[in-house]
């Protein structure tokens, strides 16, 4: 599957995070927790659909489901098959900026998931037989969870407007025209580009010690060799000059509109702020069934029956939306919708937030810190996803005393600065008759 991560609240972890590099450049991180007898093994390669090129769209994520073909000693499928014998879970994920494998296991079967990762980082078998199968999958998941979906061919017409030059304009699970065009050759040449030892952050957290992962990290991984990665070249969005706007046409039940303008994202954890204001920003406007769109839109106005604000301060492509969405409700139209989820922001812009409102919004993010501590799982992806987005796990100790720094000032400041019309990308869904009998394009698929 491919999955675009939202900035997960983040928490700051305990003083038993541990992390070393091997010889070869391969990073490990252990999160000690003794709470259960299970552990979560991670690996994560700083390689993701920003690191594609144009005809080429959607290879990270056509690598990603190769992974699991099979490798000089473990035949095609063996590698679930061997997890799920020991009683655990496991899949993959491809982002913008990263394709993460892991697998969730009682303690004592750690060293079967570092094996076979292992295994698979050095001795991936790319047949041709193999990938004229799988890419087949591939083009079938598209069609399931794009073309399908109204939402899904919204958002990806979206991401194509607001962004015209960055590489974040293109979808992760690639254009339809490049998987047809794609061959075993363009996974070979991506496998061989980013899969190595220097390019990748394996993060362990559960009933572990440090000292005991790290010696089968170098038992395993440590007899890999490096190799020297391509050179990135960095792709800046130019500065947007003017309001853009697309309309999608397909069959759907319900118009809906979503809305982004272009706002910064972390650079420097130690000296931003407006990152962190803009985050307390969307959780005025959508923290919870309180928050001002649904107070405003959904209860006192029905203008809409969802409403919606995000923004993800975390990204390796140094540029990001705040964005806001909604579906109106019957006999409501998406212009109003639009214009009413407009004027909630002017109204921040004119008259700011109350302390109340900030300290609401401070309360949730830090509680939701708590609950999400319970997570193993959750505590291995916050770790793993700082990390391939150039950022170290230390950053989550002062996410806490980062928001609670931001004053009602620097909301409205940052809404003010950046909230404004000549950035802002509009993509409306136009809902067209649907046909009865019409049959889904593709099929249900997950791993």
């Amino acid at each position: 599957m491919w999955l675009t991560l939202a900035l997960m609240p983040m928490v700051a972890q305990a003083a038993d995070t541990h992390e070393f590099k091997l010889d070869n450049g391969m990073r490990v991180i252990v999160q000690e927790d003794h709470r259960a007898p299970v552990v979560v093994s991670q690996v994560w390669y700083r390689a993701g659909s920003v690191d594609e090129v144009n005809g080429k769209t959607g290879v990270a994520h056509v690598l990603e489901h190769m992974m699991f073909k099979g490798t000089k000693t473990v035949p095609p499928g063996q590698f679930s098959r061997l997890i799920a014998a020991a009683g655990g879970r496991e899949n993959a994920f491809t982002g913008p900026d990263y394709t993460a494998y892991y697998q969730q296991l009682e303690k004592s079967q750690l060293p079967l998931s570092i094996k076979l990762e292992a295994d698979r980082m050095a001795n991936l078998e790319l047949t041709k037989d193999e990938f004229s199968k799988e890419i087949r999958v591939v083009m079938e998941e598209r069609r399931w969870r794009t073309d399908d979906k109204p939402q899904g061919m919204l958002n990806e017409q979206f991401n194509a407007v607001a962004y015209q030059a960055h590489p974040y304009s293109r979808p992760i699970v690639g254009w339809m025209n490049d998987l047809e065009n794609m061959t075993v050759e363009d996974a070979r040449e991506w496998y061989h580009n980013w899969y190595a030892p220097n390019n990748a952050i394996l993060v362990v957290a559960g009933d572990v010690k440090a000292q005991d992962v790290l010696k089968l990290a170098k038992q395993h991984f440590g007899v890999i060799k490096p190799h020297a990665l391509p050179v990135r070249k960095s792709q800046v969005e130019p500065q947007q000059i003017g309001e853009r706007r697309t309309v999608v046409k397909v069959p759907a039940e319900l118009p809906y509109v979503l809305m982004g303008f272009h706002v910064p994202v972390l650079q420097d954890p130690d000296k931003d702020w407006e990152p962190y204001a803009l985050e307390i920003l969307a959780g005025v406007l959508d923290g919870n069934a309180s928050a001002r769109l649904n107070q405003k839109l959904v209860r006192e106005q029905q203008l809409a029956v969802d409403v919606g604000a995000g923004y993800d301060m975390v990204q390796r492509g140094k540029i990001g939306l705040f964005e806001l969405e909604g579906t109106p409700s019957e006999g409501k139209t998406v212009a109003e919708l639009e214009a009413a989820l407009l004027e909630q922001v002017e109204e921040i812009k004119q008259k700011g937030v109350t302390n109340e409102e900030l300290q609401r919004v401070k309360a949730q993010v830090i509680a939701a810190d708590v609950y999400q501590r319970d997570s193993v799982f959750y505590q291995a992806m916050k770790i793993g996803r700082l990390e391939t987005t150039g950022f170290s796990w230390r950053t989550l100790k002062d996410y806490p005393a980062k928001l609670q720094a931001v004053t009602p000032q620097q909301v409205q400041e940052v809404a003010r600065k950046y909230l404004i019309r000549d950035t802002l990308t509009v993509a409306t869904l136009d809902p067209q008759p649907m046909d009865p009998n019409a049959k889904p394009k593709g099929k249900p698929y997950d791993r």
